[in-house]
């Protein structure tokens, strides 16, 4: 199932490429980004309500949009296994991306 490698990342900036090359689906990267809203929605709302139980939510709607994208779209085994750190920043980095059109959605 998809793309591993061998190789062992210690820096964020030689990471990201690899971590793009595993988002090359764009309904992949859509369901990313909309993971990466619904994440900021619920620590907005989380925040705004004093309701700290819905940040429990944050991961799980977070993970669920990507995993679905990995698993069903571009079919292969999500970065955040091997790279958990470096995942989360590319979720963000790619998120930023899209928002500013470096990286087409």
């Amino acid at each position: 199932m998809g793309t591993q490698t061998a190789e062992r990342f210690t820096r964020f900036a030689d990471f990201y490429p690899f971590y793009l090359q595993e988002h090359r689906n764009p309904t992949c990267r859509r369901l990313h980004f909309a993971g990466s809203l619904v994440v900021l929605a619920v620590l907005g709302y989380a925040l705004i309500s004093q309701q700290w139980l819905w940040l429990l939510a944050a991961p799980l709607a977070g993970y669920g949009f990507a995993w679905i994208g990995h698993f069903v779209f571009e079919k292969n085994r999500p970065a955040t296994f091997q790279y958990p750190l470096y995942s989360l920043l590319g979720d963000w980095v790619m998120f930023r991306d899209m928002l500013t059109g470096r990286i087409p959605f």
